[in-house]
């Protein structure tokens, strides 16, 4: 039986599908083949054409076509036996413009992404500045974004106290879900919510085709610690050790701390039954039995956690290396374990996985000059390192978009997981997973026919180390640093035209191309 192409009401034969193409100018479609394809949640040889007018992918064949197939001059690559992959969808990341674009921007950031096969990027509310709180806010980002996206860009909403009646105009703005802190931000122009803004927020988006957020941590009534005010607190609230100690900062965020909040926010979840709820970097795995139980219960809670929650443990993390910190903060080797092992159940919380990259500048990590990344680490010495290392002082987040495919890969591998069921799954947590959670599974997240034309070509046999000159955000300060991760993306493409390649850099010629995802949500 000859290998049939998808995207019909039945298969249909090669030279049926090659005379539709024969009336097609050369110009604009591009074939992209392989011998193993993720292609509709399962691995597979493909030849895929996406139309360059449309950027929408139009066949794809069940088996690797030679570019003989195909009218003289077409755009052809074989990549065999590399895997083609659906363009990665980072639904959590930071990039801070405009306001902070010394942290990172719209340029720096999404060349990253584009840089690990990531295709599509939903940036956080915070911290740029103004905060995407407001609808004029968010027309202020877009301003600074246009023209500078290497990759397609949606954008979330933020709720803070009193912004209630700028959430419907958000949402008809096209904002692909919504934010909101139980704990102090880190920055002032984003404060956290009480449980009655909550109510307000569920009240006003009960009906509405949106998700709501939570960066779920909250100081339960009577704690053993105040977050980071346990650095000026008395006994029984004072800091449990030295504070360029991570373990005394990850005792100053506990557990409970996740708990407290996801139980807060599920007491209120009746209010709109109907409204998806979200948390996002989960990293807890005392979180997961509550959540197990309120979706069995009916409510309608998903969650994500990070690559660094997955591969970064507290026992290894060294005095002083604030490259380490965020917040929830990465907690110990048998809580990564659980992670994971929650991860590969069939019906697991975590359905997606995310990078929350949040970079800063290397003076606000106050990194000792020792550690790579440093503002001084040319100049180190006793002096230019007073008052750093300090966990509590040092800005939350770590670096990592763009990163993010090949230290899942890297893990997974360590696991021993078998590969081509983790190739599986990094589809579904990372792509099509993380394209449904910000409305847009009805074009990313999927080699399919009609969707984008979004690939990520993987070399899940390649290996490179982690240097500044293969992190592309803003500032080279990563806890990755040095580390050899295995996985290497060999190029990437946006809807049908290739924007990177491993060899041969950027297409500087054609310059950024991504798109602004502001159409509207539906409803599911």
């Amino acid at each position: 039986m000859a290998p049939f192409a998808t995207g019909t009401e039945s298969p249909h034969s090669i030279e049926d599908g090659l005379r539709e193409l024969q009336t097609t100018p050369t110009a604009e479609i591009t074939v992209l083949a392989s011998s193993r394809a993720l292609i509709e949640d399962r691995l597979t040889a493909a030849t895929i054409v996406i139309s360059t007018t449309t950027g929408k992918i139009i066949t794809i064949w069940h088996s690797v076509l030679s570019d003989t197939f195909f009218p003289a001059g077409t755009p052809y690559t074989d990549y065999s036996p590399h895997i083609l992959l659906p363009g990665l969808v980072d639904a959590h990341v930071h990039l801070n413009e405009p306001g902070r674009t010394e942290w990172e921007g719209f340029w720096t950031g999404t060349r990253a992404a584009a840089f690990g096969g990531v295709t599509t990027v939903v940036d956080m509310p915070l911290n740029a500045i103004p905060p995407t709180t407001t609808v004029a806010g968010l027309k202020e980002k877009v301003a600074a974004a246009r023209g500078k996206c290497w990759v397609d860009v949606g954008f979330y909403g933020g709720i803070v106290p009193g912004n209630v009646e700028e959430l419907k105009p958000l949402v008809r703005a096209g904002v692909r879900g919504f934010k909101g802190f139980l704990i102090d931000s880190g920055v002032e122009e984003f404060p956290a919510v009480s449980s009655n803004d909550i109510r307000e927020v569920f009240e006003e988006l009960k009906d509405e085709p949106t998700t709501v957020m939570f960066h779920a941590e909250m100081l339960p009534p009577v704690a053993a610690s105040v977050g980071d005010d346990v650095q000026t607190s008395l006994p029984p609230a004072a800091p449990t050790g030295p504070l360029e100690e991570y373990q005394t900062f990850l005792d100053s965020r506990p557990s409970s701390f996740e708990t407290y909040a996801i139980l807060e926010i599920l007491s209120m979840a009746h209010l709109a039954p109907k409204l998806p709820l979200h948390i996002v970097h989960l990293s807890a795995m005392e979180s997961i039995p509550l959540l197990r139980k309120a979706r069995a219960d009916g409510v309608k809670i998903t969650a994500e956690t990070c690559f660094h929650y997955l591969s970064l443990a507290a026992e290894s993390i060294k005095a002083g290396d604030t490259r380490h910190k965020c917040c929830p903060p990465i907690r110990g080797q048998s809580n990564q374990d659980g992670l994971w092992d929650e991860m590969l159940e069939r019906n697991s919380v975590i359905k997606t996985v995310v990078s929350d990259h949040s970079p800063c500048t290397p003076n606000l990590k106050l990194l000792p000059s020792h550690v790579p990344g440093s503002e001084n680490s040319s100049t180190a010495g006793c002096c230019s390192d007073a008052g750093k290392g300090d966990f509590f002082s040092a800005w939350g987040g770590v670096s990592s978009v763009g990163l993010g495919l090949s230290i899942l890969w890297t893990e997974a591998m360590r696991r021993g997981l078998d590969e081509d069921s983790t190739l599986l799954n990094i589809g579904r947590w990372c792509c099509s997973g993380t394209a449904k959670q910000v409305g847009l599974q009805h074009r990313k997240g999927e080699l399919k026919v009609g969707m984008d034309g979004d690939v990520a070509v993987f070399d899940d046999d390649a290996e490179f180390e982690v240097q500044p000159s293969t992190m592309l955000f803003r500032n080279k300060c990563s806890p990755y640093e040095g580390k050899v991760l295995k996985g290497v993306v060999r190029a990437t493409w946006l809807r049908g035209r290739r924007i990177h390649s491993r060899e041969s850099g950027f297409v500087e010629k054609v310059g950024p191309t991504g798109e602004l995802l502001l159409e509207p949500r539906t409803k599911a």
